[in-house]
């Protein structure tokens, strides 16, 4: 299979994990773009927040974004979860890829998983569940327009979850049309 992915979706959703599974299943190159934006930067995305801002840290991932966006060739995609954030970077995914899948996780899943994870900034808060509820508040509409589709994360496997996203890019590749936004729940 030839297609660009690209994976978004909240912090911990799994973009990482699966995007690499994904890519491997596929047979095709995976980029990390908060991986890729550390190494460009020079230091963690957390420290980089603390010293510089996130506004500033946007600048950089709007124009890693468009670079990716605009390179062409076969791709499997992680996003970071803020990506969605800008209106020139979900227009950059819907108008790069062929597929874009938001991994759609619940705030109480995404905080078991991380509950020990350091190197989320925005999560460096007194109550993270509190934190992640809001980012989902927020982003969930902008991850739905950006998507052509949503996977449901809940209690699936990482296998799983890599079948069912394999499953939306074949049926999308065999269909040979882009579907539609995904439609809010």
């Amino acid at each position: 299979m030839q297609a660009r992915c690209a994976l978004v979706g909240l912090p911990g959703s799994g973009k990482t994990t699966v995007g690499r599974q994904l890519a491997r299943r596929l047979k095709l190159p995976f980029i990390d773009m908060d991986q890729l934006l550390e190494e460009r930067l020079g230091t963690s995305i957390r420290i980089y927040f603390e010293q510089c801002g996130e506004e500033s840290f946007r600048n950089h991932e709007e124009q890693l974004l468009a670079e990716l966006a605009a390179q062409g060739g076969p791709m499997v995609l992680s996003t970071g979860g803020g990506a969605v954030l800008r209106p020139a970077n979900r227009a950059a995914l819907r108008s790069g890829f062929d597929q874009v899948l938001y991994l759609r996780a619940a705030p109480d899943d995404i905080l078991r998983r991380l509950s020990h994870d350091q190197s989320r900034p925005l999560l460096q808060v007194a109550d993270p569940l509190a934190r992640l509820r809001e980012l989902c508040r927020v982003r969930d509409p902008l991850y739905r327009e950006t998507a052509h589709h949503v996977i449901e994360t809940g209690r699936p496997t990482i296998q799983a979850l890599v079948r069912m996203a394999a499953m939306q890019l074949e049926m999308a590749q065999a269909a040979g049309t882009p579907p539609p936004p995904a439609t809010p729940a």
